[in-house]
């Protein structure tokens, strides 16, 4: 029966770990996303901090990414830039790419 505890463990543990993982990229891709966005409304340095940080708040909203790109096409589209959900949806699979190596570079 130890070996099966010892697996168990090690499954729990496992996916513990990934899920903490997945959360650290997510946050790590709003913040890029956000940052990404502040430079295309020309908000200076103080204010992109603060709205990347906006945009990761954003996400506990609802499960997924649709409150995160909502708030990101709205605040584009207030700002007069010229946008649509499509470019948001690819910044922010370019930033997940970016927040994954970013992150895998930290735990290397």
């Amino acid at each position: 029966m130890s070996t099966f505890d010892d697996r168990e463990r090690a499954f729990e543990t496992k996916f513990a770990r990934d899920e903490e993982m997945a959360f650290r990229v997510t946050a790590r891709r709003n913040r890029l996303v956000g940052t990404w966005a502040a430079g295309l409304m020309g908000l200076t340095p103080e204010e992109t901090d603060a709205y990347a940080k906006a945009v990761v708040q954003a996400d506990f909203e609802e499960a997924g990414d649709e409150d995160v790109v909502r708030k990101l096409v709205g605040d584009l589209l207030s700002a007069n830039v010229e946008t649509d959900e499509s470019r948001v949806r690819t910044a922010l699979h370019e930033a997940t790419i970016e927040a994954r190596r970013q992150l895998m570079g930290v735990e290397n």
